[in-house]
């Protein structure tokens, strides 16, 4: 008996879709068709070069392009050192810069200002719990004089200096998920990125590369493709930063 006959009488079988598919060829074929003009793709690079941070190579493909941009190129600068003083543990000198970068831009964000001087807090602690004997003075009294001010007015911050501030309550080496976190270099990146963002909307620049968007688009197409059953040659996407 065949398989369709098995199936009842009057039963009927969806009907299969044939598996469509493109060759390297034929895809890249595909996306060759697809026209960008060159001021449109200078205009992208540039872009990507002004709000990661590349002033050298801003600088270079701005004349070599023969473009201009409504960005200071020298700010990139100024954006690079905060960034790379907040990777490195030196809140102080970051905030610094900021001050003297835009004044009231952390006036105007006291969720970003309260996030840095909380990372700092951290910073204070992490050296204290670096040796048995460590002095909790320092901790105290930046947690009271620039903290607890704040945390009163805000119940949000008021969770997370408690939380940081029990990471005194702890060895470094035995903490849990929710306080080693705070210990991990990560979170200063995550930080440092909030402040690039920050100077970035206030400079009148949006906050992350136009490239990036087309990379997640790029991806959400090929999943659709995937969905419906399309064969082609994907982008790795994992090796685009």
């Amino acid at each position: 008996m065949s398989a369709a006959a098995s199936i009842g009488p009057g039963a009927t079988t969806a009907p299969v879709t044939p598996k469509r598919g493109y060759s390297r060829e034929q895809w890249e074929s595909k996306l060759d068709n697809v026209k960008v003009s060159k001021a449109n793709l200078n205009a992208l690079v540039m872009n990507y070069l002004i709000i990661e941070g590349y002033q050298s190579a801003a600088l270079k493909f701005a004349q070599e392009a023969n473009i201009s941009s409504s960005v200071a190129l020298d700010s990139i600068d100024d954006r690079m050192q905060i960034r790379a003083a907040i990777h490195g543990g030196a809140i102080q000198e970051a905030i610094e810069r900021i001050n003297d970068l835009n004044p009231e831009l952390l006036d105007t964000n006291p969720e970003l200002h309260f996030s840095l001087l909380r990372l700092q807090l951290i910073e204070l602690i992490r050296e204290c719990t670096a040796s048995p004997n460590g002095d909790i003075q320092p901790v105290l009294s930046f947690a009271t004089t620039h903290l607890a001010s704040r945390a009163q007015k805000n119940p949000a911050f008021l969770t997370d200096l408690e939380r940081t501030m029990a990471l005194l309550c702890f060895p470094r080496d035995n903490l849990a998920p929710q306080l080693a976190e705070l210990m991990d270099p990560s979170l200063r990146r995550q930080v440092a990125a909030r402040v690039n963002e920050a100077i970035l909307e206030a400079q009148g620049v949006m906050r992350e590369a136009k490239m990036r968007g087309l990379v997640r688009l790029w991806g959400w197409a090929e999943n659709a493709l995937r969905q419906e059953k399309v064969d082609f040659p994907s982008l790795d996407l994992k090796n685009i930063a």
